[in-house]
């Protein structure tokens, strides 16, 4: 028992860990949790530090505040990786919208704070840490402090204790508003699920594979690559020509003649096919596997890009077409079947469709890698570039003109920023983004669980003394400050803009600036879009947060 006693109420490195521990442990097991159907998820963490910090257990503050930081880095590691792909085509699709929906949010905030200001005389610096926890959003909270400082010369210790008191609040809301959206707007959640599966499924531009019977006059006697470049607005690639001549089958390239009545195996998008076939010929009943029948030289076989030397580079500068005669007709990329193009860069875990004669097969596997134990191992190398990168943008001043210091994005949205741009261009520099779906999860599950424990610790022992003796008004305000904005800018969303569910539940988390949030809905994890729209949203809200945080008390303190 003395034991437990010291790693209780002792210092050091051992006793901190073991606070933690407990702490996370308590609160895991609550989450299994569930109320009405409804589980707390996550969220039961920081309810089980703010328990522990009354009960008066602490761990060290310098060591409280880097697991707090380093959990919120990694869990925004691990957001920025997994809807970082998709970021600036969903951004094209809407993302405008949601910002300025976000924007109008923001705006509805800083009206009830300065309402609240002028009529019930608390200090602005005051309002100031109660807005930070009502839109949780502690980069905000930081920009207060050193404003305030930058005016008194010192940091008010009700800043940091009106954002204690008014985080809480803040997640309780979150709670209540994503548990309770789908009754308040009546959404059928299964019929949109499916609305949304039905509709991505046409907009996706998967690769696919058909015959056409050449029949154009124009086009007897030519090359394929005039064919392209009679198609040059349409992306699609002809694999193989079955000459109706000699019944041969010939590997299409550029100089290929194709010849009247020639039949041809052409890759498209789906929404080119009608003007292809149109344009050559006539579409036929000829299937992928007929044509291997026909030619028993040539196989066709999945290959994983697993080599570091392939990452990045281009299917035109790989020259496999060239050197040993075999064509990559198709990219599996995210479930997703992409047409080989000339332009197109392979990443490392694609799966490249290769066609040619078995012997030339085995050699592009080789340079390509095809090693499958390769992509289970961690890579430990983006995450750490990520995050290097990510706090050096965090940490870079941005002056603004009659304020006292310059904004800064802070250590979690330079982190965001840096890991969706990563992800999307990081091969173009021939970096290695690849990692497992496993690994991303698990670091962003670690880093929020490590983060909400600190926040619950650093609040407990402060909470309730402070609730009791006036606090419920603080509690109030950053209620009003946190519900209103939101809502009204949730049913604009719905009714206005025709927003579905799973985009206002990313929307909700964004305009909040708390992941977390696409945690506490189970209906969040039914497909990415949820994450996806928290990270178009997330950087601006972000960041007019915190100029507004600063702006707010040199205006009026």
């Amino acid at each position: 028992m003395d034991i437990i006693a010291e790693l209780l109420t002792g210092h050091g490195i051992g006793q901190s860990i073991f606070v933690l521990a407990l702490v996370v442990t308590v609160g895991v097991l609550l989450s299994k949790i569930k109320l009405g159907g409804l589980s707390l998820g996550v969220t039961w963490v920081l309810f089980s530090g703010i328990l522990a910090g009354h009960l008066g257990l602490g761990i060290d503050p310098m060591v409280l505040s880097f697991v707090k930081e380093s959990g919120m880095v990694l869990f925004i590691f691990g957001i920025g990786m997994i809807v970082g792909p998709g970021f600036f085509s969903t951004f094209k699709q809407g993302g405008i919208q949601l910002n300025l929906l976000s924007m109008l949010s923001v705006a509805f905030a800083v009206v009830i704070t300065y309402l609240i200001f002028y009529f019930s005389g608390t200090p602005i610096d005051t309002m100031m840490g109660i807005v930070a926890g009502a839109v949780t959003n502690t980069p905000a909270l930081g920009a207060a402090q050193e404003a305030a400082k930058g005016i008194n010369g010192i940091i008010p210790s009700d800043i940091g204790i009106g954002y204690a008191l008014a985080y809480p609040v803040a997640i309780l809301g979150l709670i209540l508003t994503t548990s309770t959206m789908k009754w308040v707007l009546r959404i059928k959640v299964d019929k949109e699920s499916e609305q949304i599966a039905d509709r991505e499924k046409a907009k996706r531009m998967e690769a696919l594979v058909f015959s056409i019977e050449v029949t154009n006059p124009a086009l007897f006697d030519n090359k394929v690559s005039h064919v392209k470049a009679l198609l040059d607005k349409h992306e699609f690639i002809i694999s193989r020509i079955l000459h109706k001549e000699t019944g041969e089958i010939e590997m299409a390239h550029p100089e290929s003649i194709i010849k009247e009545g020639d039949k041809v195996l052409v890759i498209s998008e789906q929404n080119d096919v009608e003007t292809i076939c149109a344009f050559i010929g006539h579409k036929i009943e000829m299937a992928d596997t007929q044509w291997f029948k026909l030619d028993h030289r040539l196989i066709s076989r999945r290959c994983l890009v697993t080599q570091g030397d392939v990452n990045g580079k281009s299917i035109e500068e790989l020259k496999f077409r060239t050197l040993y005669n075999v064509n990559i007709s198709r990219v599996l990329r995210a479930g997703v079947h992409l047409i080989g193009k000339a332009d197109l860069r392979l990443n490392m875990g694609d799966t490249v469709i290769l066609v040619g004669e078995e012997n030339d097969v085995k050699r592009v596997e080789k340079i390509l890698g095809n090693s499958a134990s390769t992509l289970r191992k961690p890579n430990l190398s983006v995450l750490f570039v990520t995050i290097l990168v990510g706090l050096i943008v965090g940490s870079i001043e941005i002056p603004l003109g009659g304020m006292p210091m310059p904004a800064k994005l802070g250590f979690s949205g330079g982190t965001l920023i840096v890991a969706i741009l990563i992800s999307n261009f990081g091969t173009r520099f021939k970096l290695n983004t690849h990692n497992t779906q496993s690994v991303n999860l698990m670091l962003k599950e670690f880093g929020i669980t490590l983060f909400l424990a600190c926040v619950g610790l650093s609040v407990g022992g402060s909470f309730i003394e402070k609730l009791l003796s006036g606090g419920y008004l603080w509690m109030l305000y950053a209620a009003a400050i946190m519900m209103i904005p939101l809502w009204i800018t949730t049913l604009l969303g719905r009714y206005w803009l025709k927003l579905d569910y799973f985009t206002l539940l990313g929307y909700v988390a964004g305009n909040m600036t708390f992941a977390p949030a696409l945690s506490i809905s189970p209906d969040a994890s039914k497909n990415n879009i949820p994450a996806v729209k928290y990270a178009t949203v997330y950087p601006l809200t972000l960041f007019v947060r915190v100029m507004v945080a600063q702006l707010m008390i040199l205006l009026f303190a």
